[in-house]
């Protein structure tokens, strides 16, 4: 038995409903070692390696909440984050402004979080009302034989009925070293480890130009979009910046708001950004 059998696993897995082009640019903006992968149609998933949420005092209920949230700020595609520790299991669901929400079980699987998460997850991810919300309901009840990571296996075995498929390997509940070992055999697997600015600029808003939103990455639109979100984020820092300091109630969401904040303002310029250089080619 090694020295570390005793430890009980830990990880994270982001998925998202979206394909990895549109994935990639925001997810390196996050800045943290991760692995992106297709995981099923209009699907990927983001596998972080250990040593990007492993900080002193950070619970993975809370860097999953504060990731879901700033991958979705900048487009309207949801993200259900999956965590697993010591302290049990749970996610979170977010999808842009709308507020993030997320249902937490113990270690032995008994369900303690919000109910109207498991709403949000059926809305949000538009699964049927009537099965996968059976399914959902389940999920909810006493189970003597569920523990916490059973009970996020049985979350991603729902997903699958929306086309969710993360591969093999990947499995709810593994270590996190497991899990990226299992994600870098993937096909098409590819770490979103920040690439520099001219890198992003030049990469992922050419790879959004290409996109259906081809019109919102260039010209009018795209101006209008950037100088947005660039004051959105502004706005976010500030006012985060002033609850934190104010510390009033909710304090735990300051840091999910800030890290929003950012993605914005990074967002926001890499439009402008890639606009000025694209007329720059177009003039010379």
């Amino acid at each position: 038995m090694s020295a570390t059998d005793h430890i009980p696993a830990a990880g994270l897995l982001l998925l998202c409903r979206a394909a990895p082009d549109r994935v990639r640019p925001v997810a390196q903006l996050l800045r943290r070692p991760m692995l992106l992968a297709p995981a099923g149609e209009g699907w990927s998933v983001l596998v972080p390696a250990a040593e990007s949420w492993r900080e002193a005092g950070t619970h993975l209920a809370a860097v999953a909440g504060d990731w879901a949230h700033a991958l979705t700020v900048a487009d309207n595609w949801p993200v259900v984050g999956l965590w697993w520790d010591a302290d049990g299991a749970g996610f979170v669901v977010a999808a842009g402004f709308r507020r993030t929400v997320g249902h937490t079980w113990l270690p032995d699987g008994t369900p303690l979080g919000e109910e109207e998460a498991l709403t949000a997850l059926r809305t949000r991810l538009g699964l049927d009302p009537v099965l996968d919300g059976a399914a959902l309901d389940l999920l909810t009840r006493p189970d003597a034989e569920a523990d916490g990571a059973a009970r996020v296996l049985g979350l991603a075995a729902v997903l699958a009925r929306a086309g969710l498929q993360l591969g093999p390997g990947v499995v709810p509940g593994l270590a996190a070293g497991r899990l990226c070992e299992a994600a870098g055999a993937l096909p098409g697997a590819e770490p979103v480890d920040w690439p520099g600015w001219r890198a992003a600029v030049c990469g992922g808003l050419g790879a959004a130009e290409r996109g259906a939103l081809g019109a919102w990455t260039r010209g009018p639109r795209a101006r209008a979009l950037g100088t947005a979100e660039v004051a959105a984020g502004v706005a976010l820092l500030a006012w985060s910046r002033a609850g934190s300091r104010g510390g009033g109630g909710g304090g735990g969401a300051w840091p999910g708001w800030r890290t929003a904040g950012v993605v914005l303002v990074a967002d926001g310029a890499l439009t402008l950004l890639y606009d000025r250089w694209r007329a720059g080619r177009s003039a010379s």
